[in-house]
């Protein structure tokens, strides 16, 4: 008889969450591109569970051209209004009209430190933070090094980059590990 894996409990919630943790969450990331996703997609679950996006995800890169950062920040305000009416992402105004503003930061934090990968990186010393977390009760919610974050994309012009989503992208792109020790993926990504 097989074993079964041991995973993060929020991973056996709904299939899309499984999926996302055994192949996504936590894997360092260090592609531009993919940090971008990562961020806009963190902003727009402000308020809202992971799932949610996680099931939007796919009409997100659809609408969003492929996260490419350079297309997303010359959307204009007609190419706004489509994106609010499109039932397929979350339609906040705030959230939408941010991601575009977060698209331009980007790109002039790119233009500044080389790549958005080695500015977003500095904040975890340029390698992953192992963390030993043995209860979901124990993962915080937010950290020094993610408020250091926030508020230097706030100083760089960006919005829904607090504390808390600063951190949910950091365990996303596995600038930390916060898998739990009992969690297969803790000893694949440690």
């Amino acid at each position: 008889m097989p074993r079964t894996l041991k995973r993060c409990v929020w991973a056996e919630t709904h299939p899309l969450n499984l999926d996302y943790h055994d192949r996504e969450w936590g894997t360092p990331v260090h592609r531009d591109g993919k940090l971008f996703e990562m961020l806009i997609l963190e902003g727009a679950q402000a308020g809202l569970s992971w799932i949610t996006i996680l099931k939007k995800r796919t009409r997100y890169r659809e609408v969003f051209a492929g996260f490419d950062p350079v297309k997303v920040a010359r959307f204009d305000q007609r190419k706004i209004a489509r994106l609010l009416a499109d039932a397929g992402i979350v339609r906040n105004r705030l959230k939408v009209e941010g991601a575009v503003r977060n698209a331009r930061t980007f790109l002039a934090i790119r233009k500044e430190h080389g790549t958005f990968n080695r500015f977003i990186w500095q904040f975890v010393g340029g390698k992953p933070k192992v963390n030993r977390w043995r209860t979901m009760k124990q993962i915080p919610a937010s950290t020094p090094e993610s408020e250091a974050m926030s508020k230097a994309l706030k100083r760089c012009g960006m919005t829904f980059v607090g504390p808390t989503i600063c951190y949910a992208l950091m365990q996303a792109t596995g600038m930390v590990n916060d898998h739990l020790t009992s969690c297969f993926r803790y000893r694949e990504l440690t």
